[in-house]
C-alpha cells in the first residue's frame, strides 16, 4: 500500500472515533439506566467500535513513515487501547462475568466473530529489538559461563523400569527379524519373475489390439483422476472441505517486501528527524534566544510596576514550583493581574463589612430558636428530590487523551497539503514551533532568577522595613520545609533496600544462574488456537452458563496481560491488574499462554513455582530475600512477568506428606507484601497456573490474584480447529480421506495437549515418507488417543463448583437471586392489577370488622 492509503485509512479511522465520541459525550446528559441489558448492549457496542478502530490505527502506525504522523497516531492509539480496558472492565461490573457474548451486536453492526479478536501492536517489540537482542545474548553469555545446560534437552534424558526396556528391546529384534525375512521374500520373488520371463510364450495379439487395451486403460485411469480431482474442487467451492493451503502467492510476497521496505525508511526518517531535532533547536535558541530574554525581562519589570502602582508595594515573585513567571502571565495581561489585585483587595473591604452584619443576624436567629420560632427555616429547606437510580456510565481516564489526538488531527494534519512531500520525510516548520516553545521555557527559567534578584534588590532600596518581615516569615516557611522533608526521609527509610550495595547486573546474574530467570518459548498468543462459540448468548438466555470458548480466554490474555505490559502510558491509567491466574485442566495451554505474554510484549519471566524454590534461599530471610531481589530487577528491567506453576500450592489447605520436604507454603506470607510493593507504573504481573484450584484455602489464594480465567477443554469447533492445525503443523496435510469430523467427535473431554500428543506419536519420520502412498486415516489415532485419561465431566464440574465460590462467582449469585426476586414482586403486581383487588385481609383486621358490625348492632 503507499503513502495515500494509509492517509485515507488514518482519515476513515479518526471519522469514525469523531462519530463515536459525538456518542459519548451527547449535548443532553443522559438518564440513568435501570434495564443491564440495554446498559450491555450500549456498552458492547462501544466496545465493537473502538475495537475497529484501534485495528486500523494499529496497521496505519506500523507502516507510516511519516515521523511527526506516527507520533500523533500512537498518542489517539494507546488512548483507544485504554478505553477498550474500561469498557470491558465496566462489562465486567455489570454481568460479574469475565466472559461476554457479542451475538446480537454482532449482527446489528455487520462484523464477524473475527472483528473481535484483539490485534497485538507489534511496536511492543519492534521499537525494542535492539533491547531484546542485546538481553539475549547476555543471558546466552552468563548460561555458557556458568556451564548451566538447557532445560530442554535435560527432558529427552528418560529413565525407564525393567519392563519398558524389555519392550523397547523386542521391538527393535522383531523390526530385525522383519527386515530380514522381507529381504529373503524380495530375492525369492525376483528369482520367480526371472524364471516366469524364460519361460513366458510371446504374445499373439496384433499391434493395433494391443494399443488399443492400452489406450483403453490409460483413458479409464485419466478419467477416474480428473473426476476425483473436479469432486474434491467441488466440495472445496461448496465448503465441505477445507481448501488446500498453497504457498503465498506473488501478490502476497510482493506486499510482505513493501512492508519491510517501508520499516525501512521508517527508521531512517526517525534518525533524520532526531538529529534534526538537536539542529533546530541550537538554531532557535541561537537565533531567537536574547530576543525572547528580552521580551519577557521588560514583561515581568512592567509588572512590577504595576502592582506597585496598584497596592503600593512590590509583589512576591512565584517559585519555580508554582511555575515562576509563566503563572503571572498565563493567559493575562499585566494589567489584567493588578486589575484582578485591585478587586481581590475591594472583596476583603466588603466581606470584612457584610462579617459585623451576619453577626447581628445570628444572634437574633438564635433567639427566635429558642423561643421555639423556628417554623419559617423549616418551611424553607424543602426535601430534595430524590436521585433517579440506575447505571450511568463512569468517569474515564482515557477519553482526555483520545479527544486531544482527535483535536492535533482536526488542527494540524487534517487539512495540511502533503501532496510535494514525496518522500514523507519531517516538517522542519512544526519542528521549530516546538522547538521555540521548548527554548522560551529554558529562558524563562534563567530569566527567572535574574528578576528574583532585581526584585530583592528593589525591595532592599524601596520597601526595607516590609522587606524585612516577610524575610522572617520565608524563613519560617522554610524551617517547615525542611522539618518536612526531614520527616519524609524518616519515612523512606523505613523501606529497607536489601541489596543496595548491588548492581542490578550482578542480581541478574545470580537470578539466572539459580534459575528464577529463565528464556521464554517463542510462542505467539495467535499460535493458541480456538474456534467462536457460538452458543454462548442463546444459553444465557436459557438461563444456562456456557464455558467458555479458547476464542474467549485468547481475548481475555490479550486484554489483561499483553496490552497493559506492552503499553507504559496505558499500564499507569488502566484498571490494576496486578497478579491473575490462569486455572484449568491439565493440557489446555496454560503454560503456553505464560510463555506467550512474554514473547509479545517483550518481557522477562521469572519462575517462582513452588517447585523451582525447594532447596534455594532457606529461611524466612532468605525467602524475603528472593522475593525482594525478583522484584526488584522485574521493576528495573520491566515489562516483566512473574510466573508461579502449581499456584495452589502455596495456599494448601492441608499439605501432603508427599510434599512437605518441598515446603509449598513458603510465599503464603510474603508474596502479598510483595504485590503491594508495586506502583501503577510498574509494568510486572504476577501470572500464575494452577490446575487444581479447590486444594487451596479460597480467601487468601483469592486475595492475591483478584483476576481468574477459568480455562475449559476446547468444544468441538475447537477440536476441529486443532486437529487440522497440528496435522499441518507435523508436516502432513489433511486430506479427503481423513475424517477431521469424526476425529474431533471422538476426542470429547480431550485437551488440546491429549490431541497433540497423539499427533506425535503417529506422525513419525518414517510415516511421514510413506504419505504419499498411502493416506492418513482416522483409525491411527485411536490407540495413541485410548492410551490417555480425558477430563470427565465430574472434574469439569468441580472447576465450576470452585469458580461459583470465587468473589466475582458469589457477586453473580447474588445478582441472580435480586433479579428472580424483582420478577416475583413485578408478578405479584401484574397479579393484583388484573384481578383489580387489593391483598388479602389479616386475621386481625377481620376480627376487628366484624367487632365493628357487633357494636352497629347494639346501638339499633
Amino acid at each position: 500500500m503507499s503513502h495515500s492509503s494509509y492517509a485515507r485509512m488514518w482519515a476513515a479511522a479518526h471519522g469514525a472515533l469523531q462519530d463515536l465520541l459525538l456518542d459519548e459525550f451527547p449535548p443532553e446528559a443522559p438518564r440513568p439506566q435501570r434495564d443491564r441489558l440495554q446498559v450491555f448492549q450500549g456498552l458492547a457496542a462501544f466496545y465493537l467500535k473502538y475495537l475497529q478502530i484501534f485495528r486500523s490505527l494499529e496497521a496505519v502506525y506500523d507502516q507510516l513513515v511519516h515521523p511527526q504522523k506516527r507520533r500523533a497516531v500512537r498518542h489517539v492509539l494507546d488512548g483507544v487501547m485504554g478505553r477498550l480496558l474500561e469498557l470491558r472492565n465496566q462489562m465486567v461490573e455489570l454481568e460479574f462475568s469475565e466472559f461476554h457474548y457479542f451475538d446480537d451486536v454482532l449482527l446489528d453492526l455487520k462484523m464477524t466473530p473475527e472483528d473481535l479478536e484483539i490485534p497485538i501492536p507489534r511496536y511492543f517489540v519492534r521499537e525494542k529489538m535492539q533491547v531484546l537482542k542485546d538481553r539475549e545474548r547476555m543471558l546466552a553469555h552468563i548460561l555458557a559461563k556458568g556451564g548451566l545446560i538447557e532445560q530442554e534437552p535435560a527432558l529427552s534424558v528418560q529413565t525407564m523400569c525393567v519392563e519398558e526396556a524389555v519392550r523397547v528391546l523386542q521391538v527393535c529384534e522383531r523390526a530385525r527379524q522383519g527386515r530380514l525375512r522381507a529381504q529373503f521374500m524380495k530375492e525369492i520373488r525376483q528369482a520367480e519373475r526371472d524364471g516366469l520371463g524364460k519361460s513366458r510364450t510371446p504374445s499373439t495379439l496384433s499391434p493395433d489390439r494391443a494399443a488399443t487395451r492400452i489406450q483403453k486403460v490409460w483413458r479409464g485411469y485419466s478419467q477416474r483422476k480428473k473426476t476425483n480431482r473436479e469432486r474434491i474442487e467441488e466440495m472445496i467451492f461448496l465448503g465441505m472441505l477445507p481448501a488446500e493451503p498453497s504457498g503465498p502467492s506473488a501478490a502476497q510476497l510482493r506486499a510482505r517486501q513493501v512492508e519491510t521496505g517501508r520499516r525501512l525508511v521508517q527508521e531512517q526518517n526517525e534518525a533524520e528527524y532526531q538529529r534534526a531535532l538537536l539542529n533546530i533547536k541550537q538554531s532557535v535558541r541561537a537565533v531567537e534566544g536574547p530576543d525572547m530574554r528580552e521580551t519577557l525581562q521588560e514583561q515581568i519589570r512592567q509588572w512590577f510596576i504595576e502592582c506597585r502602582d496598584a497596592t503600593g508595594k512590590f509583589p512576591d515573585f512565584p517559585d519555580a514550583e508554582d511555575g515562576g513567571s509563566a503563572s503571572i502571565f498565563a493567559e493575562k495581561t499585566p494589567e489584567q493581574v493588578a486589575a484582578e489585585l485591585a478587586a481581590k483587595e475591594e472583596e476583603k473591604e466588603k466581606k470584612r463589612k457584610s462579617k459585623g452584619k451576619k453577626e447581628k443576624k445570628g444572634g437574633k436567629d438564635k433567639k427566635k430558636d429558642k423561643k421555639g420560632r423556628s417554623k419559617g427555616k423549616k418551611g424553607k429547606e424543602e426535601p430534595e428530590k430524590e436521585e433517579e437510580t440506575g447505571w450511568t456510565m463512569p468517569p474515564s481516564s482515557f477519553l482526555p487523551t483520545v479527544m486531544e489526538g482527535a483535536k492535533i488531527y482536526r488542527d494540524v494534519w487534517q487539512s495540511r497539503d502533503e501532496s510535494q512531500n514525496f518522500l514523507q520525510r519531517f516538517d522542519a516548520q512544526l519542528v521549530r514551533e516546538e522547538k521555540r516553545l521548548e527554548v522560551e521555557e529554558e529562558v524563562r527559567v534563567q530569566v527567572d532568577e535574574l528578576m528574583r534578584q532585581e526584585l530583592r534588590s528593589l525591595k532592599l532600596v524601596v520597601d526595607r522595613d516590609k522587606g524585612k518581615k516577610k524575610k522572617k516569615a520565608k524563613k519560617g516557611s522554610k524551617k517547615k520545609k525542611k522539618k518536612s522533608k526531614k520527616s519524609s526521609k524518616k519515612k523512606k527509610k523505613k523501606e529497607r533496600d536489601l541489596t543496595a550495595d548491588r548492581s542490578i547486573e550482578s542480581l541478574y546474574e545470580e537470578l539466572i544462574l539459580e534459575g528464577f530467570l529463565i528464556r521464554p518459548m517463542n510462542v505467539k498468543i495467535s499460535d493458541y488456537t480456538g474456534e467462536y462459540s457460538y452458543l454462548g448468548s442463546t444459553l444465557r438466555q436459557a438461563d444456562v452458563e456456557p464455558m467458555p470458548s479458547l476464542s474467549d480466554v485468547r481475548q481475555l490474555i490479550a486484554l489483561w496481560g499483553i496490552l497493559p505490559l506492552g503499553s507504559q502510558s496505558v499500564h499507569e491509567k488502566a484498571p490494576v491488574v496486578k497478579a491473575m491466574l490462569l486455572a484449568g485442566p491439565a493440557g489446555v495451554g496454560k503454560k503456553m499462554l505464560v510463555h506467550a505474554v512474554c514473547t509479545e510484549t517483550g518481557a522477562n519471566l521469572f519462575n517462582l513455582s513452588p517447585g523451582n524454590l525447594t532447596g534455594k534461599y532457606p529461611g524466612r530471610t532468605g525467602l524475603q530475600y528472593l522475593l525482594h531481589m525478583v522484584f526488584k530487577v522485574a521493576r528495573q528491567l520491566q515489562p516483566s512477568v512473574i510466573w508461579i506453576g502449581d499456584a495452589e500450592k502455596t495456599f494448601y489447605k492441608k499439605v501432603p506428606k508427599t510434599e512437605k520436604e518441598m515446603e509449598p507454603k513458603r510465599l503464603k506470607k510474603d508474596l502479598p507484601k510483595a504485590l503491594k510493593t508495586l506502583k501503577p507504573e510498574d509494568r510486572v504481573l504476577v501470572l500464575g497456573t494452577s490446575r487444581r484450584p479447590f486444594d487451596a484455602e479460597l480467601k487468601p489464594f483469592c486475595k492475591v490474584y483478584r483476576k481468574i480465567v477459568l480455562i475449559p477443554r476446547p468444544d468441538y469447533a475447537s477440536r476441529l480447529v486443532l486437529w487440522r492445525e497440528l496435522l499441518r503443523g507435523g508436516g502432513a496435510e489433511p486430506g479427503p480421506g481423513l475424517d477431521l469430523s469424526s476425529l474431533a467427535k471422538i476426542t470429547d473431554g480431550y485437551t488440546q495437549g491429549h490431541i497433540l500428543q497423539a499427533v506425535r506419536s503417529v506422525l513419525r519420520p518414517r510415516r511421514l515418507t510413506q504419505l504419499a502412498a498411502k493416506p492418513l486415516s482416522a483409525s491411527e489415532f485411536v490407540p495413541p488417543l485410548a492410551r490417555l485419561d480425558p477430563v470427565f465431566r465430574e472434574e469439569e464440574e468441580a472447576f465450576k463448583m470452585w469458580y461459583s465460590k470465587t468473589p466475582l462467582g458469589k457477586r453473580k449469585a447474588r445478582a441472580a437471586k435480586t433479579m428472580e426476586e424483582e420478577e416475583a414482586e413485578r408478578g405479584k403486581r401484574k397479579g393484583k392489577d388484573n384481578t383489580g383487588r387489593g391483598p388479602k385481609k389479616s386475621k386481625d383486621d377481620k376480627g376487628k370488622t366484624k367487632k365493628k358490625k357487633t357494636t352497629t348492632k347494639k346501638k339499633k
